[in-house]
């Protein structure tokens, strides 16, 4: 039989360690004298000492090796601790690619971040604008409009306003673009006043501060970044106006985040 720190240097794991597994059931001692509380171990535990710590050392949750011990399938708990660790090695590899636009200095200006829009009803409207600029005074016109139509009309919390564009390249005029708001409920429609559910939907997040006339920047970093990082382009990038004329004196003080969403 081994006293405790006999069975620790054998075993490469500390008493605290050891203590602790006794503790979650994972290794128990093989004796307790009942009269001064030491821990014996039978050398054949040794074994059992290392099953476990391997499993500890791959990050199998407690709880998993418990049920490994208990006759549980073991190769069906790594492929999952291997899903596990797959996408948390995803998460870093995109984790490094910010790291390295920050480093280059691309990243100082603009920032991506990924997060997911939870599913929403809005009202929208779509239009052919003479050119872009044509959007600032054409979106307020579209929600007084929703508003005429349906007085109780809320909006949702946080509120979420965008815009698309539709068209598939740029233009200089005739440019196709789409308003939506969230709404708490479906309300009364009209010939430019619809409503419709957006699904939930993954986005790569960007913010660009200043004028629209450079806004192409923040477009260019952010496909790049999606490309970069193996992301496929799954819908119409989204503009959705922070501050603005209607808020800000300075264009300097302008915010809009751009949001593409992404597989």
């Amino acid at each position: 039989m081994l006293k405790i720190g006999e069975f620790s240097k054998l075993s490469m794991l500390t008493v605290k360690t050891l203590r602790f597994y006794e503790k979650e059931g994972l290794l128990q001692p093989a004796q307790v004298d009942p009269w001064t509380g030491y821990r014996l171990y039978e050398t054949s535990q040794l074994k059992d000492a290392a099953h476990v710590k391997a499993l500890r050392q791959l990050g199998i949750p407690v709880a998993q090796i418990k049920a490994i011990l208990a006759g549980a399938d073991q190769r069906e708990i790594l492929l999952e601790q291997a899903r596990t660790l797959q996408q948390q090695e995803a998460e870093i590899a995109k984790s490094l690619s910010v790291i390295h636009h920050l480093l280059e200095g691309n990243g100082m200006k603009y920032q991506v971040t990924e997060k997911t829009i939870p599913a929403c009803i809005v009202y929208y409207s779509e239009a052919t604008l003479s050119r872009y600029s044509d959007a600032m005074s054409w979106i307020p016109a579209q929600g007084a409009e929703a508003k005429a139509l349906n007085p109780g009309l809320k909006c949702a919390e946080p509120p979420y306003e965008f815009v698309e564009y539709l068209d598939c390249e740029y233009r200089e005029s005739d440019v196709r673009v789409r308003h939506s708001e969230a709404v708490e409920a479906f309300g009364v429609e009209s010939d430019n006043i619809k409503f419709r559910e957006v699904p939930e939907t993954k986005v790569l997040s960007i913010y660009h501060q200043g004028a629209y006339d450079n806004i192409g920047e923040a477009y260019s970093f952010i496909m790049k970044y999606a490309e970069d990082n193996g992301y496929k382009v799954a819908g119409f990038s989204r503009e959705s106006y922070i501050d603005g004329i209607w808020n800000k004196e300075s264009v300097d003080e302008w915010l809009t985040e751009i949001q593409l969403p992404v597989e």
